[in-house]
């Protein structure tokens, strides 16, 4: 992913006298570019999230118990169910890491799928620029692909079917937020946070920092800007 967003920081750094102008390349080189940069990334960052404590060992992915349990955590660890609560992060973790790689494969998509136009609102767009198109087109396809995952990951945890049958019962009167009613639910809603918090994480630090190798054909475009 540092390689790839190491491209996007050229957008800071071009603004000698001697630039091309974005109008002045190609539309195969100004998308082909991007979408060079935007596959080597994506590769890097579903391999980081889907190894084992890819969530469970980053302190900014990791997911914690939902909201309303996590205010009773402390007494279900006085009432010696405190290796339930330790077994329930510890499956919802592994279940996002299992999902992710299932990210790889529409992300990609997406990149191909990119046109020409959304190719130079990237480049000329905001810091998170990449992470916004990624949001747009992947987001439901992604949560359909992990929520069956996490569902299989989740569902033979005794603290994880207990909290569904109360959760969905609070989510009625407003005591438990509607996304976080049932617990495979929940995951997915997080670990899709996860991916694009690093994909943005990523996408920030190598505009700011253009440091790595990039090919002609990327230092091209990213240089026009």
């Amino acid at each position: 992913m540092r390689q790839l967003l190491a491209t996007l920081g050229f957008i800071l750094f071009a603004t000698h006298a001697n630039a091309l102008s974005i109008s002045d390349l190609s539309k195969t080189e100004a998308s082909g570019g991007l979408k060079e940069a935007l596959t080597q990334g994506v590769g890097k960052a579903v391999s980081t999230l889907g190894a084992t404590d890819g969530f469970l060992g980053n302190k900014e992915v990791k997911i914690p118990l939902p909201s309303s349990l996590k205010k009773v955590e402390k007494v279900m660890k006085m009432m010696g169910m405190g290796k339930q609560s330790d077994e329930l992060i510890l499956k919802m973790n592994r279940a996002a890491e299992a999902a992710v790689p299932e990210a790889k494969t529409l992300l990609i998509d997406s990149i191909k799928k990119m046109s020409v136009a959304d190719a130079k609102a990237i480049l000329t767009g905001p810091q998170d620029a990449a992470t916004q198109y990624f949001k747009k087109t992947t987001s439901a396809q992604m949560a359909e692909k992990f929520l069956p995952i996490v569902t299989k990951a989740t569902e033979k945890v005794q603290l994880a079917e207990t909290y569904n049958k109360y959760a969905e019962m609070g989510s009625k009167y407003g005591v438990v937020k509607k996304e976080d009613a049932k617990i495979e639910q929940y995951v997915t809603n997080k670990a899709l946070d996860g991916v694009y918090l690093m994909i943005a994480k990523e996408e920030a630090a190598i505009r700011q920092d253009p440091v790595g190798q990039a090919s002609s054909l990327l230092k091209k475009v990213f240089g026009a800007l």
